[in-house]
């Protein structure tokens, strides 16, 4: 939340240099506050785990958050309930009417196929035309982030000689953006994927900027100009245990898999897994929210 002072203070200056969000007496005086709406386009199979990682991010800021769950008409859930989706769930058809403040987009497990293969595709790139006008900021997650670089700006994803699996360290590149308020010069996020972006095409591509990125695990974190678009590569979301039963299941399936790397204590998986990110994952929703979400809306969403 912004901090209220005088408009003379000498501090203010200094904090707002700082990337501190400084609101002074006029403007406080005449702020009208109102619950965010976020739509939350969930993807991943396994439903209800990520409502609860995703809502146990944005619950750490005392803004007031409306939450919105959107599924894709064009796909049949085999790992969720139809009840739990009848009764918790839209289609866009319901919400394309309606504007929000902010969005979130996340994975699925469905990157090793080529972006027009998967069944919901044209539907997705729907919505994703649609935030653009009716989003003031959209947060783009792990496979979400890349089919958006992709539908955006063309830039293509390339499938990993092996799975990128487990916490790795990560790299700010520029802490003058608010998104990045608050952040270590290095902190560790969760990765589980098969597919990554080419770290040089997002660095080459004008419309993007690169806030984090790992030398083991590519860019972390990028952003169009003002926020509107944010790229999110990992999972900060994921909870302790995420990757622990992503391995057990794959393991069980007597799938090739090797154990997540920095994550168990002396590569143990039947010790109990280090949260090392969940800091910086508070940051991360607390800074999105704050900066691209609640600072950039309008308070009427449906002003010309």
């Amino acid at each position: 939340m912004p901090i209220k002072t005088q408009s003379d203070l000498p501090a203010k200056s200094i904090l707002e240099h700082e990337n501190i969000f400084v609101m002074d007496e006029f403007r406080a005086m005449h702020q009208d506050i109102r619950p965010l709406r976020i739509c939350i386009l969930n993807l991943m199979p396994v439903k209800e785990d990520t409502e609860l990682q995703l809502l146990r991010a944005l619950s750490n800021t005392p803004l007031q958050v409306d939450v919105t769950f959107m599924k894709m008409s064009s796909h049949v859930s085999l790992n969720t309930s139809a009840n739990h989706l009848n009764k918790f769930y839209h289609d866009f058809a319901e919400l394309k009417d309606q504007k929000f403040d902010g969005m979130i987009i996340t994975g699925a497990p469905v990157e090793q196929y080529a972006f027009e293969e998967v069944d919901y595709w044209e539907e997705l790139v729907e919505v994703m035309d649609w935030t653009k006008d009716n989003v003031t900021s959209t947060l783009h997650i792990c496979w979400g982030a890349q089919a958006g670089v992709y539908h955006h700006f063309g830039i293509q994803k390339e499938i990993l000689p092996s799975k990128l699996f487990g916490v790795f360290e990560h790299k700010v590149s520029n802490r003058k953006i608010p998104l990045v308020r608050g952040f270590d010069d290095y902190f560790m996020a969760p990765h589980s994927r098969h597919t990554t972006v080419s770290a040089e095409q997002i660095h080459d591509c004008n419309h993007l900027r690169v806030l984090a990125e790992s030398e083991e695990a590519g860019i972390f974190l990028c952003m169009t100009e003002g926020g509107r678009q944010i790229f999110v590569m990992g999972h900060p979301e994921y909870d302790r245990y995420t990757l622990h039963n992503e391995y057990m299941r794959d393991l069980n399936k007597g799938l090739e898999i090797e154990l997540p790397v920095n994550y168990y204590p002396d590569n143990d998986h039947t010790k109990k897994p280090r949260l090392q990110w969940r800091s910086h994952s508070n940051n991360l929703y607390t800074n999105w929210l704050n900066y691209y979400v609640y600072q950039a809306t309008p308070y009427d969403l449906y002003q010309k």
